[in-house]
């Protein structure tokens, strides 16, 4: 079954323009986003309703208008914030696109800072914030051009990056230890692709610790500052979600589906699930089911 991968290397726009602009409505378009990373800078502006995102195992509750700026390589998530329904954009672009040919003084000054862990940003910028003020032009500017920022209007769109990034360096500030916390992130990147690999076997702490060289209480105790949940909630929460992706899709028995996701007691299956979506497999699969086909091949637009 298809799933989140944790390391997207999916190229957003096109090889020469690698920029794009994705419309995403939770829980009608996709019910979240999980646990992932990529080599993209990511901003997320909440148009509408209210959304739950995770950078770095912390967790932002945005409205309208407000900002959250992700770095390459952050770890970070999308999800429902209770019932509400939240609407937003993404718009993605690659650190390639602020290199200029042969050797690129400003790129090694403004950009690798932030792709080497020597500069960081406030990721999360309210809708009164000073940042979230100066930059929202730019935003929007990018947002009305996102169906033509390929093909007429290029040179828009690359005029608000390189405004957004001096805006970006304005707010920045200098991280300390930055290489101790990039090793110690890189490390535990290992157990979420162990995640992603062996969900529907037995998988256990002291196994993820060990791929990832750290003791069990080192590895619990970074884990959670990584994702901000347990490991044990972590691996749960990834089968119930690809649970729920199965039941919609599919026509497998729910006892099949539990199985197939790593859950080998149904009544626990059942609980978990209902606990996480407010209703019950069968249910949730009569709600889904019939929605589901049309709205993979909408996607975010």
């Amino acid at each position: 079954m298809d799933h989140t991968p944790v390391h997207e290397t999916k190229t957003h726009g096109t090889a020469a323009f690698p920029f794009t602009v994705y419309r995403g409505i939770i829980p009608d378009l996709i019910q979240s986003f999980p646990l992932h990373w990529h080599d993209d800078f990511e901003l997320i502006y909440c148009v509408q309703g209210q959304i739950q995102a995770t950078v770095w195992g912390q967790s932002y509750t945005l409205c309208a208008e407000d900002l959250l700026v992700i770095l390459p390589r952050a770890v970070h998530s999308i999800n429902q914030c209770g019932s509400e329904t939240g609407k937003y954009f993404n718009i993605m672009f690659q650190p390639a696109l602020f290199k200029g040919a042969g050797e690129d003084p400003c790129y090694e000054k403004y950009v690798q800072p932030f792709l080497n862990g020597e500069k960081a940003l406030e990721c999360f910028h309210p809708s009164d914030s000073a940042f979230n003020r100066v930059v929202t032009p730019c935003i929007l500017s990018m947002l009305a051009h996102r169906r033509d920022s390929a093909s007429t209007h290029e040179l828009l769109i690359k005029s608000n990056l390189f405004l957004l990034l001096h805006h970006m360096n304005q707010q920045s500030m200098p991280l300390r230890d930055h290489r101790f916390l990039q090793l110690a992130y890189s490390r535990l990147k290992d157990s979420l692709y162990y995640v992603q690999h062996f969900y529907d076997q037995d998988v256990s702490v002291k196994t993820a610790a060990s791929r990832c060289g750290f003791s069990e209480s080192h590895f619990m105790k970074l884990f959670r500052e990584f994702t901000g949940m347990s490991f044990n909630a972590y691996l749960v929460n990834y089968r119930l979600e690809l649970a729920a992706r199965q039941l919609s899709a599919t026509e497998l028995k729910v006892i099949d589906v539990a199985t197939n996701c790593g859950f080998h007691n149904q009544s626990y299956f059942s609980r978990a699930f209902r606990k996480k979506y407010q209703k019950t497999p069968l249910a949730y699969r009569r709600e889904t089911h019939l929605t589901e086909k049309g709205t993979m091949e909408s996607g975010q637009t």
